[in-house]
């Protein structure tokens, strides 16, 4: 098992380091000009080249990356070229929010779908028809369209939740909690559809299985074959789409913070895009990479618990 997990940890760094690297010299190879977003169209281009020299821009592209790459990996990430902040304080105030988001949603998606996919799997007719539909909507709306419906019933007509702003949960544990219902259900419908629809496929094709016709035939109870036997064999597909919805949570966070006014991540990434931010770009993607990493790691690392033989492919 260590050796699995050594594979697949060295096989995720490999994965993580292309797309950084792949990322920065994309970044220059578009003409992306930090020191122009941080002085603005107006700026002259004396000014502009004076800001390009003291970012170090004038330098071979190669060395540039070199360089961001040996100070990220003493953690350090630079300066915002537009606000002349180190990216890892950004990162670090913002966190939460994003995080928060994401797991939210994720344990809300995988609790809800994985009920709505076990009650459509075994009670097929009209409720497995029903939450068929109820699937396919979760599918069909926009995220950030229910995030607005939500706001505008929840929040301004009832006023049961606040609109926008997040209260951090050391300050206030029930206020962190009514600050995020509204945008971690919102960001988890797709998923709960997602994830259901997986389990469901999953569960009526186990339940198809020679072997499941023979351990009924032996007098197994129902339940007993369900829980030891079908869901067992049913879980890797849902664990990936699991791992997939995760990695959409973090990306959809970006739209559902502009929604309810949160300061996370996402809106971090829209700011630095539009002001050619380029350290804070990168710093946000290595992040975001990262933490795609670790996610598919504890997949992996599922998988291998599950299914012995995973661990030898």
């Amino acid at each position: 098992m260590f050796r699995f997990i050594a594979r697949r940890a060295a096989a995720g760094l490999g994965l993580a380091f292309a797309v950084v690297t792949g990322m920065f010299f994309f970044l220059h190879l578009t003409g992306t000009d930090p020191a122009r977003g941080a002085l603005g169209l107006y700026a002259t281009e004396a000014q502009v080249e004076t800001r390009r020299q003291q970012l170090g821009l004038d330098r071979p592209v190669v060395e540039q990356y070199l360089d961001w790459l040996g100070h990220a990996l003493r953690g350090d990430l630079g300066m915002s070229s537009a606000q002349s902040t180190p990216v890892i304080d950004l990162l670090v105030t913002r966190l939460p929010v994003t995080v928060s988001l994401a797991l939210g949603a994720i344990v809300v998606a995988a609790t809800v779908g994985v009920l709505l996919g076990l009650v459509a799997a075994i009670k097929p007719g009209r409720i497995d028809r029903l939450l068929q539909v109820v699937m396919v909507l979760g599918f069909a709306l926009p995220n950030f369209w229910v995030a607005i419906i939500l706001a505008i019933v929840f929040a301004v007509n009832l006023g049961w939740f606040p609109a926008t702003g997040y209260i951090h949960i050391v300050d206030s544990p029930g206020g962190w909690l009514l600050s995020i219902t509204l945008p971690v259900v919102a960001l988890a419908i797709g998923s709960i559809a997602a994830i259901a629809q997986q389990l469901r496929n999953s569960v009526i094709d186990v339940y198809s299985q020679d072997y499941i016709r023979t351990l009924r035939s032996r007098g197994l109870p129902s339940r007993n074959i369900l829980l030891t036997h079908v869901l067992r064999n049913a879980a890797p597909p849902a664990l990936t789409m699991l791992s997939l919805q995760f990695i959409a949570a973090m990306s959809g966070a970006a739209i559902i913070e502009r929604v309810f006014g949160l300061q996370g991540i996402g809106s971090v990434a829209i700011n630095a895009s539009g002001n050619s931010d380029i350290q804070v770009i990168m710093g946000v993607l290595l992040f975001t990479v990262g933490l795609v990493v670790v996610v598919n790691l504890a997949v992996d690392v599922a998988y291998g618990a599950l299914n012995p033989k995973v661990r030898n492919a």
